[in-house]
Protein backbone atom coordinates (compact mmCIF):
# COMPACT_ATOMS: atom_id res chain seq x y z
CA UNK A 1 0.00 0.00 0.00
CA UNK A 2 1.45 3.31 -0.82
CA UNK A 3 1.75 6.04 1.70
CA UNK A 4 -0.86 8.55 1.27
CA UNK A 5 -3.41 6.05 0.12
CA UNK A 6 -5.52 6.63 3.54
CA UNK A 7 -5.52 10.60 2.68
CA UNK A 8 -9.13 9.89 0.77
CA UNK A 9 -11.60 6.98 0.55
CA UNK A 10 -10.01 4.27 1.99
CA UNK A 11 -9.69 6.06 5.14
CA UNK A 12 -12.91 6.94 4.99
CA UNK A 13 -14.52 3.45 4.26
CA UNK A 14 -12.40 2.29 7.08
CA UNK A 15 -13.91 4.97 9.30
CA UNK A 16 -17.69 4.14 8.23
CA UNK A 17 -16.81 0.29 8.54
CA UNK A 18 -15.72 1.15 12.44
CA UNK A 19 -18.99 2.88 13.39
CA UNK A 20 -21.34 0.61 11.32
CA UNK A 21 -19.64 -2.91 12.20
CA UNK A 22 -20.39 -4.85 14.91
CA UNK A 23 -19.95 -4.49 18.77
CA UNK A 24 -17.31 -7.01 18.75
CA UNK A 25 -15.35 -5.02 15.70
CA UNK A 26 -15.38 -2.01 17.55
CA UNK A 27 -18.55 -0.43 16.93
CA UNK A 28 -20.02 -0.41 20.20
CA UNK A 29 -17.64 2.82 21.14
CA UNK A 30 -18.89 4.92 17.99
CA UNK A 31 -21.86 4.00 18.45
CA UNK A 32 -22.45 4.37 21.67
CA UNK A 33 -20.47 8.13 21.73
CA UNK A 34 -22.78 8.88 18.60
CA UNK A 35 -26.04 8.56 21.04
CA UNK A 36 -24.47 10.05 23.23
CA UNK A 37 -24.85 13.59 21.23
CA UNK A 38 -27.88 12.45 20.19
CA UNK A 39 -29.11 12.78 23.67
CA UNK A 40 -27.03 15.96 24.30
CA UNK A 41 -28.52 17.60 21.13
CA UNK A 42 -32.18 16.92 21.97
CA UNK A 43 -32.74 19.25 25.14
CA UNK A 44 -30.57 21.80 23.19
CA UNK A 45 -33.03 21.96 20.43
CA UNK A 46 -36.12 21.53 22.25
CA UNK A 47 -35.21 24.38 24.59
CA UNK A 48 -33.93 26.91 21.32
CA UNK A 49 -37.85 26.18 20.02
CA UNK A 50 -39.42 26.71 22.91
CA UNK A 51 -37.48 29.97 24.03
CA UNK A 52 -37.64 31.75 20.50
CA UNK A 53 -41.11 30.51 20.56
CA UNK A 54 -42.44 32.13 23.95
CA UNK A 55 -40.04 35.34 23.10
CA UNK A 56 -42.11 35.58 19.74
CA UNK A 57 -45.03 35.01 21.01
CA UNK A 58 -45.12 37.04 24.21
CA UNK A 59 -43.08 39.96 21.76
CA UNK A 60 -46.18 39.83 19.50
CA UNK A 61 -48.22 40.42 21.78
CA UNK A 62 -46.93 43.51 22.88
CA UNK A 63 -46.51 44.53 19.88
CA UNK A 64 -49.67 44.07 18.41
CA UNK A 65 -51.95 45.06 21.57
CA UNK A 66 -49.71 46.65 23.58
CA UNK A 67 -47.02 49.67 22.76
CA UNK A 68 -47.74 48.78 19.15
CA UNK A 69 -44.57 49.19 16.68
CA UNK A 70 -44.17 52.73 17.19
CA UNK A 71 -45.09 55.43 19.35
CA UNK A 72 -45.65 59.24 18.40
CA UNK A 73 -45.48 61.73 21.27
CA UNK A 74 -46.27 65.68 20.17
CA UNK A 75 -44.01 67.14 23.13
CA UNK A 76 -44.80 70.62 22.36
CA UNK A 77 -48.72 70.58 21.38
CA UNK A 78 -49.99 67.62 22.46
CA UNK A 79 -53.70 68.46 21.82
CA UNK A 80 -52.60 68.70 18.26
CA UNK A 81 -51.48 65.07 18.47
CA UNK A 82 -54.64 63.67 16.42
CA UNK A 83 -53.85 66.03 13.29
CA UNK A 84 -50.46 64.01 12.68
CA UNK A 85 -52.79 60.77 11.77
CA UNK A 86 -53.52 61.51 8.02
CA UNK A 87 -50.05 62.37 7.37
CA UNK A 88 -48.84 59.15 8.95
CA UNK A 89 -52.07 57.20 8.12
CA UNK A 90 -51.04 57.84 3.76
CA UNK A 91 -47.65 57.15 4.21
CA UNK A 92 -46.81 53.86 2.15
CA UNK A 93 -45.79 50.78 4.71
CA UNK A 94 -48.01 52.11 7.36
CA UNK A 95 -50.87 49.52 8.30
CA UNK A 96 -52.53 51.91 10.89
CA UNK A 97 -52.53 54.62 13.10
CA UNK A 98 -54.41 54.99 16.45
CA UNK A 99 -54.01 57.68 19.22
CA UNK A 100 -53.96 56.26 22.65
CA UNK A 101 -54.76 57.79 25.95
CA UNK A 102 -53.58 56.07 28.46
CA UNK A 103 -54.09 56.50 32.65
CA UNK A 104 -54.46 55.00 35.76
CA UNK A 105 -58.12 54.66 37.65
CA UNK A 106 -59.79 52.87 40.47
CA UNK A 107 -62.40 50.10 39.34
CA UNK A 108 -65.11 49.43 41.74
CA UNK A 109 -68.00 47.28 41.61
CA UNK A 110 -70.53 45.68 44.41
CA UNK A 111 -68.02 43.08 44.72
CA UNK A 112 -64.62 45.12 45.40
CA UNK A 113 -62.44 47.78 44.04
CA UNK A 114 -59.07 47.79 42.50
CA UNK A 115 -56.42 49.30 40.41
CA UNK A 116 -56.88 49.77 36.60
CA UNK A 117 -54.93 50.53 33.92
CA UNK A 118 -57.32 52.66 31.36
CA UNK A 119 -57.14 52.26 27.91
CA UNK A 120 -58.21 54.67 25.92
CA UNK A 121 -58.16 54.47 22.17
CA UNK A 122 -60.45 54.13 19.08
CA UNK A 123 -62.40 50.67 18.57
CA UNK A 124 -61.19 49.82 15.38
CA UNK A 125 -57.84 49.37 16.68
CA UNK A 126 -58.93 45.58 18.29
CA UNK A 127 -60.70 44.32 15.02
CA UNK A 128 -57.54 45.30 12.88
CA UNK A 129 -54.17 45.91 12.35
CA UNK A 130 -53.08 42.26 14.13
CA UNK A 131 -54.66 42.87 17.33
CA UNK A 132 -57.25 40.62 15.85
CA UNK A 133 -55.00 37.56 15.52
CA UNK A 134 -54.06 37.34 19.65
CA UNK A 135 -57.34 38.99 21.37
CA UNK A 136 -60.01 36.66 22.21
CA UNK A 137 -63.41 37.50 23.87
CA UNK A 138 -64.23 35.01 27.04
CA UNK A 139 -67.56 36.72 26.97
CA UNK A 140 -69.88 39.37 25.40
CA UNK A 141 -68.36 41.22 22.30
CA UNK A 142 -64.67 42.88 21.70
CA UNK A 143 -66.63 45.42 20.02
CA UNK A 144 -67.43 49.04 22.04
CA UNK A 145 -71.14 50.50 20.51
CA UNK A 146 -71.02 53.63 22.87
CA UNK A 147 -69.01 55.52 25.19
CA UNK A 148 -70.39 54.18 27.88
CA UNK A 149 -68.99 50.63 27.23
CA UNK A 150 -65.85 49.34 28.55
CA UNK A 151 -63.90 45.90 28.05
CA UNK A 152 -62.08 44.30 30.80
CA UNK A 153 -59.13 42.01 31.32
CA UNK A 154 -60.01 38.92 32.27
CA UNK A 155 -57.42 39.04 35.86
CA UNK A 156 -58.96 42.33 36.21
CA UNK A 157 -62.85 41.65 35.87
CA UNK A 158 -62.22 38.21 38.04
CA UNK A 159 -60.55 40.57 40.70
CA UNK A 160 -63.77 42.20 41.54
CA UNK A 161 -66.57 39.87 40.15
CA UNK A 162 -67.22 41.42 37.69
CA UNK A 163 -69.88 40.00 34.12
CA UNK A 164 -70.51 41.16 30.94
CA UNK A 165 -73.59 43.86 31.52
CA UNK A 166 -72.64 44.62 34.89
CA UNK A 167 -72.20 48.61 35.98
CA UNK A 168 -69.08 49.33 36.82
CA UNK A 169 -67.88 52.72 38.54
CA UNK A 170 -64.43 53.66 37.37
CA UNK A 171 -62.81 56.70 39.75
CA UNK A 172 -60.38 59.35 38.04
CA UNK A 173 -58.95 62.06 39.68
CA UNK A 174 -57.88 66.14 38.14
CA UNK A 175 -56.38 68.94 39.62
CA UNK A 176 -59.05 71.92 40.64
CA UNK A 177 -58.31 75.63 40.20
CA UNK A 178 -57.47 75.52 43.84
CA UNK A 179 -54.97 72.66 43.83
CA UNK A 180 -57.33 70.15 45.16
CA UNK A 181 -57.66 66.66 43.71
CA UNK A 182 -61.14 65.95 42.85
CA UNK A 183 -62.21 62.67 42.05
CA UNK A 184 -64.58 61.74 40.00
CA UNK A 185 -66.67 58.32 39.67
CA UNK A 186 -67.88 57.40 36.10
CA UNK A 187 -70.54 54.65 35.62
CA UNK A 188 -70.01 51.82 32.35
CA UNK A 189 -71.44 48.72 30.96
CA UNK A 190 -69.00 45.42 30.68
CA UNK A 191 -69.36 45.32 26.95
CA UNK A 192 -66.97 42.20 27.10
CA UNK A 193 -64.23 39.95 29.04
CA UNK A 194 -61.01 39.65 27.02
CA UNK A 195 -57.56 38.16 27.24
CA UNK A 196 -54.35 38.66 25.35
CA UNK A 197 -52.77 34.91 25.64
CA UNK A 198 -50.54 36.34 28.15
CA UNK A 199 -52.00 37.90 31.53
CA UNK A 200 -48.52 40.16 32.10
CA UNK A 201 -49.52 42.73 29.57
CA UNK A 202 -53.81 42.52 29.67
CA UNK A 203 -54.24 41.97 33.82
CA UNK A 204 -55.06 45.27 34.67
CA UNK A 205 -57.03 46.65 30.98
CA UNK A 206 -59.98 48.42 30.92
CA UNK A 207 -60.54 50.07 27.81
CA UNK A 208 -62.63 52.16 26.62
CA UNK A 209 -63.08 54.77 23.57
CA UNK A 210 -60.32 57.12 22.81
CA UNK A 211 -63.89 60.00 23.07
CA UNK A 212 -64.61 59.13 26.62
CA UNK A 213 -60.99 58.52 27.69
CA UNK A 214 -60.31 62.12 26.48
CA UNK A 215 -63.21 63.40 28.88
CA UNK A 216 -62.35 61.60 31.95
CA UNK A 217 -58.52 61.18 32.11
CA UNK A 218 -56.81 64.48 32.93
CA UNK A 219 -53.74 65.64 31.22
CA UNK A 220 -52.07 66.30 34.62
CA UNK A 221 -52.70 62.11 34.98
CA UNK A 222 -52.57 60.77 32.00
CA UNK A 223 -51.29 60.91 28.47
CA UNK A 224 -51.57 60.41 24.88
CA UNK A 225 -49.45 59.27 22.00
CA UNK A 226 -50.11 57.82 18.59
CA UNK A 227 -49.93 54.03 17.57
CA UNK A 228 -47.99 53.38 14.89
CA UNK A 229 -47.87 49.89 12.75
CA UNK A 230 -45.98 49.24 9.87
CA UNK A 231 -45.27 46.25 7.46
CA UNK A 232 -42.21 44.94 9.08
CA UNK A 233 -41.57 45.85 12.83
CA UNK A 234 -38.58 43.14 13.48
CA UNK A 235 -36.45 44.56 10.67
CA UNK A 236 -37.77 48.09 9.87
CA UNK A 237 -38.83 49.44 12.87
CA UNK A 238 -35.43 51.83 13.21
CA UNK A 239 -35.47 53.08 9.47
CA UNK A 240 -39.90 53.94 10.48
CA UNK A 241 -38.62 56.05 13.39
CA UNK A 242 -36.04 58.11 11.15
CA UNK A 243 -38.55 58.89 8.81
CA UNK A 244 -41.44 59.72 10.87
CA UNK A 245 -39.20 61.77 12.78
CA UNK A 246 -37.76 63.96 9.83
CA UNK A 247 -41.70 64.11 8.05
CA UNK A 248 -43.22 65.22 11.47
CA UNK A 249 -40.34 67.71 12.54
CA UNK A 250 -38.93 68.89 15.91
CA UNK A 251 -41.13 68.67 18.61
CA UNK A 252 -42.38 65.25 18.02
CA UNK A 253 -40.53 62.16 19.54
CA UNK A 254 -40.99 58.82 17.83
CA UNK A 255 -39.93 55.50 19.98
CA UNK A 256 -39.71 51.90 18.49
CA UNK A 257 -40.76 49.12 20.24
CA UNK A 258 -37.53 47.71 20.69
CA UNK A 259 -36.46 50.93 22.79
CA UNK A 260 -39.94 50.59 24.35
CA UNK A 261 -39.65 47.19 25.41
CA UNK A 262 -35.63 46.96 25.59
CA UNK A 263 -35.39 45.82 28.94
CA UNK A 264 -37.79 43.01 29.34
CA UNK A 265 -36.64 42.01 25.68
CA UNK A 266 -33.12 42.33 27.03
CA UNK A 267 -34.05 39.99 29.63
CA UNK A 268 -35.68 37.80 27.96
CA UNK A 269 -32.53 37.43 25.01
CA UNK A 270 -30.25 37.10 28.48
CA UNK A 271 -32.26 33.92 29.65
CA UNK A 272 -32.21 31.72 26.22
CA UNK A 273 -28.71 32.77 25.90
CA UNK A 274 -28.02 31.27 29.20
CA UNK A 275 -30.43 28.41 28.87
CA UNK A 276 -28.50 27.32 25.75
CA UNK A 277 -24.71 27.93 26.81
CA UNK A 278 -26.14 25.60 29.81
CA UNK A 279 -26.81 22.77 27.19
CA UNK A 280 -24.01 23.81 25.08
CA UNK A 281 -21.49 22.56 28.21
CA UNK A 282 -24.02 18.92 28.07
CA UNK A 283 -22.82 18.75 24.10
CA UNK A 284 -19.11 18.99 24.98
CA UNK A 285 -19.45 16.36 27.24
CA UNK A 286 -20.84 13.99 25.38
CA UNK A 287 -18.32 15.53 22.50
CA UNK A 288 -15.42 14.25 24.96
CA UNK A 289 -16.84 11.25 25.17
CA UNK A 290 -15.96 10.46 21.85
CA UNK A 291 -12.37 10.96 22.75
CA UNK A 292 -12.62 8.09 24.68
CA UNK A 293 -14.65 6.15 22.50
CA UNK A 294 -11.52 6.93 19.52
CA UNK A 295 -9.49 6.12 22.14
CA UNK A 296 -10.76 2.77 22.82
CA UNK A 297 -11.11 2.23 19.69
CA UNK A 298 -7.28 2.45 18.55
CA UNK A 299 -6.61 -0.10 21.58
CA UNK A 300 -9.17 -2.63 20.03
CA UNK A 301 -8.33 -1.83 16.17
CA UNK A 302 -4.15 -2.37 17.05
CA UNK A 303 -4.07 -5.19 14.64
CA UNK A 304 -5.63 -3.32 11.82
CA UNK A 305 -3.30 -0.44 11.65
CA UNK A 306 -0.54 -3.16 12.40
CA UNK A 307 -1.15 -4.16 9.14
CA UNK A 308 -1.79 -0.81 7.41
CA UNK A 309 1.58 0.29 8.81
CA UNK A 310 3.16 -2.56 7.66
CA UNK A 311 1.89 -2.12 4.17
CA UNK A 312 3.31 1.72 4.07
CA UNK A 313 0.86 3.43 5.77
CA UNK A 314 1.64 7.05 7.13
CA UNK A 315 1.11 7.96 10.79
CA UNK A 316 -0.69 10.64 9.56
CA UNK A 317 -2.56 8.52 7.13
CA UNK A 318 -3.61 5.90 10.17
CA UNK A 319 -4.25 9.13 12.41
CA UNK A 320 -6.54 9.83 9.43
CA UNK A 321 -9.15 6.67 9.95
CA UNK A 322 -9.95 7.99 13.61
CA UNK A 323 -10.30 11.43 12.75
CA UNK A 324 -12.72 10.47 10.14
CA UNK A 325 -14.46 8.01 12.44
CA UNK A 326 -14.87 10.96 15.09
CA UNK A 327 -16.52 13.23 12.50
CA UNK A 328 -19.13 10.71 10.96
CA UNK A 329 -19.30 10.36 14.38
CA UNK A 330 -20.65 13.62 15.08
CA UNK A 331 -22.06 13.58 11.90
CA UNK A 332 -24.58 10.98 12.84
CA UNK A 333 -24.96 11.82 16.31
CA UNK A 334 -25.86 16.00 15.23
CA UNK A 335 -28.37 14.53 13.04
CA UNK A 336 -29.91 12.59 15.11
CA UNK A 337 -30.39 14.77 17.68
CA UNK A 338 -31.61 17.71 15.73
CA UNK A 339 -33.63 15.14 14.04
CA UNK A 340 -35.33 14.14 16.84
CA UNK A 341 -35.59 17.70 18.98
CA UNK A 342 -37.10 19.13 15.99
CA UNK A 343 -40.08 16.49 16.47
CA UNK A 344 -40.24 16.86 19.98
CA UNK A 345 -39.78 20.98 19.76
CA UNK A 346 -42.78 21.06 17.36
CA UNK A 347 -44.76 19.03 19.61
CA UNK A 348 -44.22 20.55 22.35
CA UNK A 349 -47.73 21.87 23.10
CA UNK A 350 -49.53 18.46 22.76
CA UNK A 351 -46.88 17.14 24.55
CA UNK A 352 -47.65 19.43 27.78
CA UNK A 353 -51.16 19.14 27.30
CA UNK A 354 -50.55 14.85 27.70
CA UNK A 355 -48.88 15.56 30.35
CA UNK A 356 -50.82 18.08 32.37
CA UNK A 357 -53.92 15.28 31.53
CA UNK A 358 -51.66 12.62 33.19
CA UNK A 359 -50.73 14.41 36.09
CA UNK A 360 -53.75 15.77 36.78
CA UNK A 361 -55.67 12.16 36.79
CA UNK A 362 -52.88 11.24 39.37
CA UNK A 363 -53.44 14.67 41.23
CA UNK A 364 -57.67 14.11 41.56
CA UNK A 365 -56.50 10.46 42.73
CA UNK A 366 -54.85 11.51 45.12
CA UNK A 367 -57.14 13.99 46.51
CA UNK A 368 -55.83 17.23 44.67
CA UNK A 369 -57.03 19.45 41.64
CA UNK A 370 -55.92 19.88 37.77
CA UNK A 371 -51.99 20.03 38.25
CA UNK A 372 -51.00 23.45 35.10
CA UNK A 373 -47.38 22.79 33.67
CA UNK A 374 -47.09 26.08 32.37
CA UNK A 375 -49.51 28.61 34.50
CA UNK A 376 -50.89 30.96 32.26
CA UNK A 377 -50.73 33.74 34.92
CA UNK A 378 -46.45 34.14 33.91
CA UNK A 379 -46.18 32.03 30.62
CA UNK A 380 -47.97 32.21 26.95
CA UNK A 381 -51.41 29.55 26.91
CA UNK A 382 -49.67 27.68 23.93
CA UNK A 383 -46.44 28.54 22.75
CA UNK A 384 -45.68 29.56 19.09
CA UNK A 385 -43.45 27.43 17.38
CA UNK A 386 -40.34 29.09 16.12
CA UNK A 387 -37.20 27.75 14.45
CA UNK A 388 -34.40 29.49 13.92
CA UNK A 389 -32.61 27.30 10.91
CA UNK A 390 -29.10 29.34 11.48
CA UNK A 391 -29.20 28.74 14.96
CA UNK A 392 -29.93 24.58 14.78
CA UNK A 393 -27.18 24.36 12.05
CA UNK A 394 -24.80 25.77 14.13
CA UNK A 395 -25.36 23.62 17.13
CA UNK A 396 -25.29 20.89 14.68
CA UNK A 397 -21.76 22.14 13.70
CA UNK A 398 -20.64 22.95 16.80
CA UNK A 399 -21.39 19.16 18.15
CA UNK A 400 -19.57 17.75 14.89
CA UNK A 401 -16.25 19.92 15.44
CA UNK A 402 -16.27 18.92 19.17
CA UNK A 403 -16.46 15.68 18.37
CA UNK A 404 -13.44 16.17 15.90
CA UNK A 405 -11.53 18.17 18.18
CA UNK A 406 -12.00 16.08 21.63
CA UNK A 407 -10.38 13.36 19.24
CA UNK A 408 -7.35 14.79 17.84
CA UNK A 409 -5.24 13.39 20.89
CA UNK A 410 -6.26 9.68 20.88
CA UNK A 411 -5.88 9.33 16.89
CA UNK A 412 -2.50 11.20 16.97
CA UNK A 413 -1.20 8.73 19.63
CA UNK A 414 -2.69 5.78 17.63
CA UNK A 415 -0.86 6.88 14.42
CA UNK A 416 2.41 7.20 15.76
CA UNK A 417 2.73 3.64 17.43
CA UNK A 418 5.61 2.24 16.18
CA UNK A 419 4.68 -0.56 13.49
CA UNK A 420 7.50 -2.92 14.76
CA UNK A 421 5.99 -2.72 17.97
CA UNK A 422 2.51 -3.61 16.33
CA UNK A 423 3.81 -6.42 14.43
CA UNK A 424 5.42 -7.92 17.67
CA UNK A 425 2.59 -8.18 19.19
CA UNK A 426 0.42 -9.31 16.79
Amino acid sequence: MKRGLLRGSPGIFIALRYLLGRAHEGGRYLQGAAIGIAVSLIPIVVTLIVADGMIRGITDRYLEMGTGHLEVYDYTNPDALEASVETIAGMEGVKGVWPERHGLGVLVSEKGKVGANVRAVEPSFWTSGGAERFLVTLEGSPALENDREVLLGEALAGSIGAKVNDTVRIMTVRTGNDGRIIPRLTPFTVKGIVSSGYRELDALWCIMSYTMGKRLLSDEFSYSYLMVKIDDPYTKADEWAGLLSRTLGSGFGVYTWKELQRSQYSSYESTRQLLVLIMALIVIIAAVNVSSATAMLAIERRRDMAVLKAFGASPGGAARIFLWGSLLTGITGAVGGISLGLIIGSSINRIIQGLERVLSFFSRLAGGGGIRILDPGYYLEEIPIVIDWNAIAAIGVFAVLCSVIASWLPSRRAGRVPPVELLRKY
